[in-house]
């Protein structure tokens, strides 16, 4: 009996290996983050989100209606989105992976150019709607491989667009995540902005970020 007891017993935390994604992803979040002083929620505007007009395949924004007070389209000076008033030190370079292996390679200098003029600005980034192992492995890159180019090439660039220019880059599984994280991030970028412009500190809450 005792031994029949023991095979029937089950762990209380079933295997990693067991675990399964859901279907769909979670529901992103009313408001990025909140602004507090005291416990006491601040009252901050909503930033307008900018989206450079020659942008191909551009973002969709429409669901974070909560975040922006609108999503204004115009030519940027500079990269594929920014904020309102704040295109001047905000800038956002978007690559898919073909566009991304296609400036590193045929269209280097050009893309080179771009983004040692991102450098200066006191917010950049370069997002990147792909997987790292979607371009580090040539198992996964056929079309990269009939194309010649080598996997380790576009990593490298990428590594030494951080290490060399301070371009900090992310990388986004789908275009849906990387709308999500563009947002978010444009959102905090005009947030702590607006705290520090108002003399209330650059952080969100009292010993907090």
């Amino acid at each position: 009996m005792k031994d029949r007891l023991l095979r029937k017993r089950r762990p209380l935390i079933t295997s990693p290996l067991e675990w399964q994604m859901t279907a769909a992803p979670v529901p992103h979040p009313v408001i990025p983050v909140l602004a507090e002083r005291g416990g006491t929620q601040l009252q901050t505007p909503r930033p307008t989100l900018v989206v450079d007009t020659r942008e191909q395949n551009p973002f969709n924004f429409s669901r974070f209606q909560g975040w922006f007070a609108g999503v204004e389209k115009k030519a940027l000076k500079l990269g594929d989105y920014s904020i309102a008033g704040l295109e001047d030190i905000c800038v956002v370079e978007r690559k898919d992976l073909s566009d991304l292996v296609h400036s590193c390679t045929a269209d280097r200098i050009a893309f080179v150019k771009r983004l040692k003029l991102m450098a200066p600005y006191p917010h950049r980034l370069l997002v990147v709607t792909s997987t790292l192992s979607q371009f580090r492995y040539s198992t996964t890159c056929g079309w990269m491989l009939h194309t010649n180019v080598d996997p380790n090439r576009t990593m490298q660039f990428l590594v030494a667009t951080l290490a060399g220019l301070q371009v900090p880059f992310i990388c986004s599984e789908t275009h849906e995540l990387g709308e999500e994280l563009v947002g978010s991030y444009l959102y905090q970028v005009h947030l702590y902005h607006w705290l520090e412009s108002h003399d209330y500190g650059r952080f969100l809450s009292d010993n907090d970020l």
